[in-house]
C-alpha cells in the first residue's frame, strides 16, 4: 500500500513496464491488455495493478500510454510514491 511521501520499493516500476512494453516496437502501438500482461508477468504489486486495470481499453501509441497512466497515477497521488512514466 502506499505511503505518501515515501518513495516506494517499487518505485520506477511502471517506467520499467511502459519500456519492455515498447522494446520490440518503440514507435508502434500497444492495447491496454498487452500493457495488463506485461504488469502481471513483472509481477507489478497491487497499487500498481490497479493503475494498470484503469488504463482505458484501446491502442496507445507511447505518448498516449505514458499520458494515460501519468494521469491516473496523479490522480490518486502517488506520483512521488511510485514515479510517472515517458
Amino acid at each position: 500500500m502506499a505511503k505518501p511521501g515515501v518513495r516506494a520499493d517499487a518505485y520506477g516500476d511502471l517506467q520499467r513496464l511502459v519500456d519492455n512494453v515498447y522494446k520490440r516496437s518503440p514507435s508502434g502501438f500497444v492495447s491496454n491488455i498487452d500493457v495488463l500482461v506485461r504488469a502481471e508477468i513483472d509481477d507489478l504489486n497491487a497499487d500498481l495493478l490497479e493503475v494498470i486495470n484503469l488504463i482505458p481499453s484501446g491502442r496507445y501509441k507511447r505518448a498516449t500510454l505514458c499520458d494515460q497512466i501519468n494521469s491516473i497515477v496523479t490522480a490518486h497521488g502517488w506520483g512521488y510514491t511510485y514515479g510517472t512514466v515517458e
